[in-house]
């Protein structure tokens, strides 16, 4: 039999699967892969398998189940996820694979840095500061639950409310709790709580998911309408192991939303038994008063006479003072008496009638002799007159105006006394007894030194 040459250079498949996977990890470090899962499988050895793909190809993935218990999240079928392993080979089959050491849901480097960011930034405002949180009451009667309506969140805190205290009444503010316009929704309700004044508390919360699921619990305007909300804010957001920006502002972080709810209500056994406690010594407090008030009744019914004892000794009392005032009224009228005729003898003695009589008569005498003197004297005075006018009339010029003469004067008023005062053409003026001329002068006469009568009517 002829050997063939060609056969004692070839080598066994399992030998080049080993060697094209010693190669593969030598030459290959940790890598980072984003794509798609798909094909995700979960068998009971706690190890998981899948497939990350994109539009052109795809690479099976491995991850252990040390390492796949780290993670913070559980990835499902279609998630974009960002995977950090070491490339390899499967050399059973001789496939090709990456062993997953880590992952995280894709655009997670970014959400992480934007929440840190957000973070920090709100601290520096001091929107985490304790000292500015509110009290959460321990007895509300009204609470808002501001979340989805169709979510577990909701019925979580209602069943965990009727369980522990049936009076607590919830009212449900509807909305979406991740996706676009999320959060503008949930800081409306948490403004929409205040401004109605719905409540005494708010619950704001919602169950888990990945950092992109919680995002609209990150944002800034959710944030500080939590900071601002007068009413006290109990947050609720993803699981324990889940933080947010929300559960930093909020005046609570519960770490569920059942959490919430008992933390917003007593148990309703303690509440009955607190009140039964409270009756208790409610009870005891109000019997020993009474035991104490009736002692102070019996030893005032010792010391206290029958009232109809009191009132005859009232009577027996009124009696005597009436009969006192009456005696004591009688003393001081007859005092009285006795005073009032002291003093009008007294008067009678010193009266002035007598003298008042005398100085009557005397005044009317008196105004006798006024009026004798005051007529005398009018006597004289009308004497006096009477000669007075008739010398007044004597002299007067209106006695000689009557007697035919007048009293010529310029127009200006001035008396002339002589012609030479004159000349012919002047204006002048005469006074009558009984009114006045107006005259032109023809003619002046020298002086004349007799006497001019009177023309004759």
């Amino acid at each position: 039999m002829i050997e063939n040459p060609s056969l004692k250079k070839a080598i066994s498949v399992s030998e080049l699967n080993r060697q094209v996977k010693r190669l593969l990890e030598l030459s290959y470090g940790q890598v980072w892969v984003s794509g798609e899962i798909s094909g995700l499988s979960r068998p009971g050895s706690g190890h998981w398998y899948f497939t990350l793909k994109d539009e052109k190809a795809q690479l099976r993935c491995a991850m252990f189940k040390g390492f796949n218990q780290r993670l913070k999240f559980i990835p499902k079928e279609g998630d974009q996820v960002i995977v950090r392993g070491k490339l390899s080979l499967y050399e059973g089959r001789g496939d090709y694979q990456l062993i997953a050491e880590a992952m995280e849901p894709a655009g997670l480097g970014q959400l992480q840095a934007a929440f840190e960011a957000l973070k920090l930034k709100l601290s520096q405002e001091g929107l985490f500061d304790p000292n500015s949180k509110k009290p959460i009451s321990e007895m509300p009667s009204k609470v808002v639950v501001v979340t989805s309506a169709t979510g577990a969140v909701i019925h979580d805190i209602i069943s965990v409310c009727k369980r522990r205290f049936p009076l607590l009444e919830i009212q449900l503010l509807p909305v979406n709790v991740q996706g676009e316009g999320a959060a503008r929704e949930i800081a409306s309700a948490i403004e929409l709580a205040n401004r109605e004044n719905l409540a005494e508390l708010i619950i704001v919360g919602r169950g888990g998911g990945s950092l992109e699921d919680l995002w609209a619990f990150n944002e800034e305007v959710v944030a500080r309408a939590i900071y601002t909300s007068q009413l006290p804010i109990v947050s609720a957001v993803g699981h324990e192991t889940d933080y947010s920006i929300a559960d930093l502002v909020a005046d609570y972080r519960a770490p569920t939303p059942s959490a919430a709810a008992e933390k917003i209500t007593p148990d309703q056994y303690d509440v009955m038994q607190l009140l039964d406690q409270q009756q208790r010594k409610l009870q005891f407090l109000i019997e020993t008063k009474l035991r104490a008030l009736q002692q102070r009744v019996d030893n005032y019914q010792r010391h206290i006479k029958h009232p109809g004892e009191l009132l005859k000794d009232k009577q027996l009392r009124v009696l005597e003072l009436a009969q006192r005032s009456r005696q004591n009224l009688i003393n001081q009228l007859r005092y009285a008496n006795q005073r009032l005729q002291t003093h009008s003898n007294s008067l009678q003695k010193h009266s002035p009638a007598p003298k008042l009589s005398n100085i009557s008569q005397h005044i009317a005498h008196l105004f006798l002799r006024l009026r004798q003197s005051q007529q005398q004297l009018l006597d004289q005075k009308r004497h006096r007159f009477s000669i007075a006018a008739q010398t007044l009339n004597a002299t007067s010029p209106l006695a000689t105006l009557g007697r035919g003469y007048a009293i010529i004067g310029t127009k200006e008023k001035r008396v002339i006394t002589a012609s030479d005062e004159l000349k012919p053409g002047s204006r002048i003026r005469a006074q009558l007894k009984r009114g006045s001329i107006e005259c032109t002068v023809n003619k002046v006469l020298p002086e004349q030194r007799e006497l001019a009568l009177p023309l004759e009517k």
